[in-house]
């Protein structure tokens, strides 16, 4: 077990790499060898930590969290920056709880939002494989009716990750295609359901006015639901991402992120931006295409795989 762990955190060291490099390697550049602390230095690091990504806000915020540190030790040691900033960083990213306890409801029942084109029904197909793989039952329903790759895409990860999936017709109102699924659920005892929804739309509609229709169904035929609406971003979208979870927060209270491409970017610090500005949790990470690369997001492992 100790191993896989130190396979896994291996990984995920080498899909930050990108951002590594960008990040806390540019940092290393600026501290060592700084004989003392002064404006420039300061300068140097918030440039560093906006361009990896972390936004202009919470980049300030951190240069004057380490300022307030440095000057309360009344030190003068630039080698305390590093540190002071990765501790930060974690406490930025632990102030959001991050954990999903599909106990609470049967089913339970996972809304899965995003734009097309971040990874939506990839990361709802790695899910269900995960759940699955855990003993959970689950059912897939694909509620992305505007699209009919999305339907096919999904019947394959459904076949893939052994689990049922109900499906419409292209065209078809979302908002019945989750009836039907919830109704199947039921009768099933599904642990799981998690529903896909439409990244956009061909229809004079709007997108967030279809997803707040979809959320009233599930929330009139299932008490409590949706247990869980995640929001799948793309990470090489930087700042772009943070953009995107502002628009759906406000539309359907998004209750986490998933947080996909890290591995193929250097731009991996949104991450902190989007709990630091929104103070949405990031609940998992895609670090690969493998299912076992969508992964729970532990903030102390993604600190010290960063740094």
């Amino acid at each position: 077990m100790a191993e896989e762990k130190k396979g896994l955190f291996q990984r995920l060291k080498e899909g930050l790499s990108k951002t590594r490099r960008g990040l806390t390697d540019k940092i290393d550049q600026v501290v060592l060898g700084r004989k003392r602390i002064d404006e420039d230095l300061y300068d140097e690091l918030e440039e560093i930590l906006v361009t990896s990504d972390l936004g202009v806000q919470t980049s300030y915020r951190l240069i004057e969290k380490v300022r307030e540190r440095l000057r309360r030790g009344e030190s003068d040691d630039a080698g305390l920056v590093k540190a002071y900033l990765k501790e930060e960083i974690l406490t930025i990213l632990k102030s959001t709880g991050n954990a999903i306890d599909t106990g609470r409801g049967k089913p339970f029942v996972i809304m899965v939002v995003g734009v097309n084109g971040v990874g939506k029904t990839t990361t709802i197909g790695k899910l269900a494989s995960k759940y699955n793989a855990e003993g959970k039952s689950v059912l897939l329903c694909a509620g992305d009716t505007f699209r009919a790759a999305a339907i096919e895409q999904l019947e394959v990860w459904g076949e893939r990750a052994g689990c049922g999936i109900i499906k419409h017709k292209e065209g078809s109102d979302p908002s019945a295609v989750l009836f039907d699924a919830i109704k199947a659920a039921k009768s099933r005892g599904t642990d799981i359901l998690i529903a896909d929804t439409a990244g956009r739309l061909h229809t004079k509609t709007n997108l967030m006015e279809e997803l707040k229709k979809t959320r009233r169904v599930v929330e009139r035929e299932v008490s409590g639901a949706p247990h869980e609406i995640l929001l799948v971003l793309d990470a090489t979208t930087g700042q772009n991402a943070v953009s995107q979870a502002r628009l759906f927060k406000e539309a359907v209270e998004i209750t986490g992120i998933v947080l996909t491409k890290l591995d193929g970017t250097a731009k991996g610090g949104v991450v902190v931006s989007i709990v630091d500005e929104l103070k949405i949790p990031v609940k998992f990470i895609g670090i690969g295409e493998g299912v076992e690369d969508l992964r729970h997001f532990e903030p102390s492992e993604f600190v010290e795989a960063l740094f």
